[in-house]
Order: structure tokens, then C-alpha cells, then sequence
């Protein structure tokens, strides 16, 4: 089974939206089709963001880690340190907790700091993508790599 780490923005989106890829990734979660991991830093980030931005939806935001059950990881303050040598102090901690998970996939829609930054994904040994990108991966059949 694929595990995938979701930052903050993908939180934010799943509950903010009932359709997008986010929202699908949280679905196929439920499904048991994928297992998904975050950090209590990410959880009480989104809490934050959407507190701030749509409060109306703070309730889906619990309902929607509930159903899921998220696997939660705590980086170390050395795993923090390492990251910070090779990507913005915000994002370490999430970088830091990805490669804890040891997990398969960081999913982030953060295209400026995270996505799409090859020296980031290579330091960190971390498969860095969008939501829909995750997607991709889970609906491509055992062998196609």
C-alpha cells in the first residue's frame, strides 16, 4: 500500500473543498486504497490557516481526520536540523517528519518551496508531488513503474 505524508496545504484544501484531488486523496484513504501520515504540526497548522481563512469548514477539517485515522509522526529536533541545512526553516519540520515516515510520497501543493524543487527532493530522498500527481500513482496498476 502506498503511504503518503500530507503537509499543510493539502489539509487545508481537502477541507476546504468537496471536490479536487485533495479531497479524492482523503477518499481513497477511507477506501483503504492508500495509508496517509502527517504530523501534529501540520494538524494544528491546517486547524490555524482554516481558523483564520473559513472557520465554516473547521468541522469537516476534524471529521475528515477522523475517518481517516492519520499515522501521526514526530520528527526530532536533529531531524529538523538536517532538513534546515537544504530547505526554508518553515518547511523543515514537515521535510523533517516525511522522511521519519519513511514514507512513499511528500504531497504538498507549496510549488514554490517544495514541489518541483529537484535539489530538495534529492537531498531529501523524498518523492515531492501534487495531489493529482498522487493520484496518478495510486490508479496506475502494480508494475508500471
Amino acid at each position: 500500500m502506498i503511504r503518503a505524508f500530507l503537509d499543510t496545504s493539502v489539509l487545508f484544501a481537502a477541507a476546504y473543498s468537496e471536490t479536487g484531488a485533495s479531497r479524492e486523496i482523503i477518499r481513497q484513504a477511507i477506501r483503504g486504497g492508500i495509508g496517509l501520515v502527517t504530523s501534529q504540526l501540520v494538524l494544528e497548522e491546517a486547524r490555524r490557516n482554516l481558523q483564520a481563512k473559513a472557520p465554516e469548514v473547521l468541522s469537516d477539517l476534524d471529521r475528515l481526520c477522523e475517518a481517516v485515522g492519520f499515522e501521526i509522526v514526530r520528527p526530532t529536533k536533529r531531524d529538523i536540523k538536517v532538513a534546515m541545512q537544504y530547505i526554508v526553516p518553515k518547511d523543515a519540520p514537515i521535510v523533517a517528519a516525511a522522511k521519519r515516515a519513511q514514507v512513499d510520497f511528500l504531497v504538498s501543493l507549496d510549488r514554490r518551496h517544495l514541489v518541483g524543487q529537484p535539489d530538495i527532493a534529492q537531498r531529501s530522498g523524498l518523492k515531492i508531488v501534487l495531489p493529482d500527481e498522487l493520484l496518478e500513482e495510486i490508479r496506475q496498476p502494480a508494475g508500471d513503474d
